[in-house]
């Protein structure tokens, strides 16, 4: 079962602008092992509707009619150096040609890695722990290998398998597959069971382990994440995955897509350990060129070459001078051999940005590079063995300079050939910051202009000032850093192995080119982080050749979000025109990756949760020749006979009766026949909308402009009506309210306003209104709320009145509560009847007179002593301190059995033993028979005295004590705030 999204319009596509708001009905259908095209009407299908917003600002998603997205988006010409707006645009199409078709599955995230094979045939698609094959033409299908393959029985000849055993030209049957050849010289491939149709790559349980115990993140890094898929030969393909942060590498069978365990290599070198950290690579000619970082910590750079058996492994030199902490995005093979008359060598170049040494400035900016090495190098014989000798860096400058602005971090790269590889062009994604905001950039960098500055001078570090300076010396010869040529051939050095200590050692300290690659921004957008970018070549109907820019953004730094839209702009010469934006996922989430197919004319996206695939235009949106020309779509034309815009590579008739005008050259010249101006039939837009306005009040009228390059136009009673600035205190069209503001409206402000949006000279009629100006406001007006809204604001009453007699009651109660607990606490005892309580400590210190009995639990448990009262109460005295002996002790005949002492400033408390620093006296067990024979006791209440005794006690007291206490019952507290002994 396949679940998919078709989007029908819920009403006639008659609008001729296709740049206004359109309702459409979205059906999630579930369909059976069928294509995305063939879908079965309303079965089984969930209806939601959306408002999709061309040329405005405006995310997918479910939307009330009545509401309008921001408009918020802006842009900077940096041709002209000013503000415009950028035309933007949000759609998806029901035609079968131009629909999106979206693939995921279920646990299966960070889809990445897109690669189309060599003819475009299969999208092979590189995720966390899998990895998939897919139709181009309906990427929501997966191609499952076949059952049954027939072939020539030559196909199967056996020849010599390369290095890594992955034979060349063999057919070798999968695993539980079985190959016959008949009489007629075919040969017949049975499989007793399908193969699955995806490849399941995840990293092992103890590998996972492993790298959570070195403290990684087993949530988010933990994983196999593929970082590398790519063509190996016609037969295989090769790919590399972190694994757990320990990268593997292994070869997948391009015939039945299953991988060979038996494979596995060692991925060190080849993808990074971190999924999170840069890393490119590209297969040229059976070798793998990679760029990564070569240990667990990420603090060993790395350009290497492997796989291949026809050159030695190579790779850099860990030289802050060569590589100081980069972030690589990307890697391009350029064939300079061909057609060269001084017999030079292929290149590949690499992309990255790293922290700058040669600014005496800042040590910690970071700047954007370009490297390259010669495909023939092969290190050399005692300097640089194994290491590149043609390793040259440069540094890519995408600034302003009039404005003294530069854009040092380069984020994507793409590479656009051209006819031949003098036609190469770079283009790639830069990234600034100008305070809080975050500023993204295109600039690009023909081959030609790059060649010249690895062909200049040299950079070098000068001890004795401890400063980078251009190189002044002589160069050795051969010249560091080139390849080999004709005339180092005629000179006896026919490759790297042969050059001379001095080219080397020079080239290994001076790895670095004074010059820069100079570059001036096409597109520059604040406030938005561009991420991927991916480019096509079209031609026009005048024949000229157009570049296409496909941006995606993602995350910004500061406000963390995701945006996940897709700009496509036109590059007209020095400038860059926005046809449109469009928004891409349900939820909003970075574009990881982006891959053009050519010969489909199809663009796919890659993200974390999904796969995407978009049509390279969609023309059937723009409804009027004035739209679809304006559009400066150069994939599409207005087809002049069948009155509808149309896509030129699928145009069968002639093109004479195409019109386009990407350079709109018939609107400079006066050419346009545009005079009446174009209405746009919608029910929301043309009719007469009825305004009642007080007199002395401003009057406000929307007008929502079908483009962002459009300018407003209104007519009152069929004049002109001139807009004023807002200081002046007229009429003013307000962008933000994207309205029309009259202050002060008075009895000539009455009348009939209509609204243009006039673009280019043409005029599109956007909203009309009947304005009738009143001495005071009527009972009924339009702009009346709505019944429901009423209904809604009696609730919100209702709510907030139950909320405040919720209130009022809980503080009655608390206020009751309160009430009690004072009247309660007036009747409590004084806190001085507590048993115990602070006393002041004497200025002098006591004489301690010390015990005749050895401790005090011999004393407890002496006999003869009476410790408890009558009714089995306890007796508590405190301390073991002697009283004046001219003081006698006798007990008060008020003390009753378990209740409180008096105050104890009753008691005369001198020489205390027992008591703490804190001020708080210790009472200690005594009798009453004690205190009246010694006499040193002073009365005290119900303690029936303080003082020391020298009785014996008798041991039959223990078990008499013990009997007692276990049989007496339990008396209440007088006052429950006080201890209970």
């Amino acid at each position: 079962m396949t679940s998919v999204l078709i989007l029908l319009p819920s009403f006639g596509f008659s609008r001729p602008s296709s740049r206004l708001p359109r309702s459409f009905l979205l059906l999630r259908c579930r369909l059976d092992n069928v294509g995305f095209g063939a879908w079965r009407e309303k079965q089984g299908c969930e209806e939601l509707r959306f408002q999709i917003y061309h040329r405005q600002l405006g995310r997918h998603r479910p939307l009330h009619p009545s509401l309008k997205p921001e408009l918020l988006r802006e842009s900077i010409s940096p041709s002209y150096g000013k503000v415009t707006k950028q035309p933007v645009d949000s759609w998806l199409s029901q035609n079968g040609q131009d629909s999106m078709a979206r693939f995921s599955v279920q646990g299966v995230f960070n889809y990445s890695m897109l690669t189309l094979s060599d003819h475009e045939r299969v999208l092979y698609v590189g995720a966390r722990e899998a990895l998939f094959a897919l139709d181009p033409n309906d990427i929501s299908r997966q191609l499952r290998p076949q059952v049954t393959h027939t072939h020539p029985g030559a196909n199967y000849a056996p020849q010599k398998a390369d290095v890594n055993g992955i034979e060349t030209g063999k057919y070798v049957p999968p695993a539980g597959g079985r190959l016959t050849t008949a009489a007629n010289g075919w040969s017949h491939l049975s499989l007793s069971s399908p193969p699955p149709p995806q490849i399941d790559w995840p990293a092992p349980l103890d590998k996972k382990k492993e790298c959570v115990s070195k403290g990684k993140n087993n949530q988010t890094e933990c994983f196999n994440y593929i970082r590398f898929l790519q063509s190996y030969n016609h037969t295989h393909l090769y790919t590399c995955g972190t694994y757990a942060f320990q990268p593997k590498c292994n070869y997948i069978k391009a015939d039945d897509f299953t991988l060979n365990p038996a494979a596995l290599e060692d991925g060190k070198g080849k993808c990074p350990y971190d999924p999170a950290k840069g890393h490119t690579g590209l297969i040229v000619d059976k070798e793998l060129y990679s760029a990564t970082l070569n240990n667990f910590l990420g603090t060993e750079p790395v350009i290497l070459r492997n796989l291949g058996q026809q050159h030695y492994s190579m790779k850099s030199e860990y030289l802050p001078a060569w590589l100081n902490e980069p972030d690589f995005v990307g890697s391009a093979l350029v064939r300079e051999s061909s057609g060269s008359k001084d017999g030079d060598d292929d290149k590949i170049y690499f992309f990255f940005s790293e922290r700058a040494l040669e600014l005496d400035c800042d040590t910690e900016l970071t700047v954007a590079r370009v490297a390259r090495v010669c495909k023939g190098d092969l290190g050399g014989t005692r300097t640089l063995q194994k290491k590149w000798t043609t390793f040259q860096k440069a540094r890519l400058e995408c600034s302003l300079p009039e404005r003294h602005v530069s854009f040092n971090n380069l984020r994507a790269i793409f590479t656009l050939p051209g006819p031949d590889w003098r036609g190469t062009t770079f283009y790639g994604i830069f990234h600034a910051q100008w305070g809080d905001v975050d500023v993204s950039a295109v600039c690009q960098y023909q081959i030609g202009d790059v060649k010249k500055v690895f062909e200049g001078s040299y950079k070098e570090y000068r001890e004795a000032s401890q400063r980078w300076g251009r190189y002044t010396g002589a160069t050795p010869s051969p010249r560091p850093g080139s390849c080999i040529t004709n005339s180092d051939r005629e000179n006896g050095y026919n490759s790297s192995l042969q050059l001379p200590d001095a080219t080397l050692n020079f080239a290994k300290k001076h790895p670095l080119m004074e010059d820069k690659a100079l570059g001036r921004p096409l597109l520059l957008t604040k406030g938005v982080n561009f991420t991927k970018l991916a480019v096509d070549r079209v031609s026009g109907l005048d024949q000229r050749a157009y570049n296409m820019l496909f941006i995606g953004t993602g995350r910004e730094r500061l406000r963390r979000l995701a945006q996940g839209w897709l700009q496509r702009v036109l590059i007209l010469g020095s400038e860059a025109h926005v046809i449109e934006e469009i928004q891409l996922f349900d939820s909003a989430q970075p574009v990881d990756s982006l891959t053009i197919s050519h010969s489909k004319k199809y663009l796919y996206i890659g993200s974390r949760s999904e796969v995407l695939q978009l049509p390279l235009a969609n023309c059937s949106r723009y409804q009027s020749q004035p739209d679809c020309l304006l559009a400066r779509d150069p994939y599409c034309a207005w087809d002049n006979e069948g009155r509808a815009c149309v896509r030129i590579d699928l145009h069968r008739g002639s093109t004479s009766s195409l019109s386009q005008d990407l350079m709109l050259d018939r609107f400079s010249r006066g050419k346009a026949k545009f005079d009446k101006p174009v209405s746009i039939p919608s029910p929301e837009h043309s009719r007469l909308r009825n305004v009642t306005v007080v007199v002395g009040s401003d009057m406000v009228l929307p007008c929502q402009l079908v483009s962002n390059l459009a300018q407003p136009f209104w007519e009152v009673n069929d004049r002109e009506l001139q807009l004023g600035d807002p200081e002046a205190g007229g009429p003013r069209f307000d962008r933000t309210l994207k309205a029309l503001i009259v202050p002060e409206a008075g009895q000539m402000q009455a009348g009939r306003y209509i609204c243009y949006s006039e673009e280019q000279g043409v005029k599109f009629q956007t909203e009309r209104y009947q304005v009738a100006v009143v001495a005071s406001a009527p009972v009924f007006m339009e702009a009346r709320a709505p019944d429901s809204s009423m209904g809604l604001f009696w609730v919100l009453v209702i709510t907030l009145g139950a909320a405040c007699l919720l209130l009022l009651v809980a503080a009655l109660y608390l206020r009751r509560r309160l009430k009690l607990a004072l009247g309660k606490g007036a009747d409590m005892k004084p806190l001085e009847s507590t048993l115990v309580y602070p006393i002041t400590l004497p200025k002098e210190p006591p004489t301690f007179v010390p015990s005749k009995m050895p401790s005090d639990e011999d004393r407890f448990w002496e006999t003869g002593a009476n410790y408890y009262y009558s009714d089995g109460s306890l007796k508590i005295v405190p301390g073991h301190a002697l009283g004046p002996s001219s003081v006698s002790s006798t007990a008060s005949p008020s003390a009753i059995p378990g209740q409180p002492i008096h105050s104890p400033s009753r008691l005369s408390l001198t020489n205390i033993r027992g008591s703490g620093s804190n001020g708080y006296i210790r009472l200690n067990l005594s009798t009453a028979g004690e205190e009246r024979a010694s006499g040193a006791g002073v009365g005290g209440g119900g303690l029936g005295g303080l003082g020391v005794g020298g009785n014996d006690y008798s041991s039959p007291f223990k078990e008499e004590l013990r009997r007692t206490l276990q049989q007496r019952s339990v008396l209440p507290d007088a006052n429950p705030e006080e201890s209970s002994v």
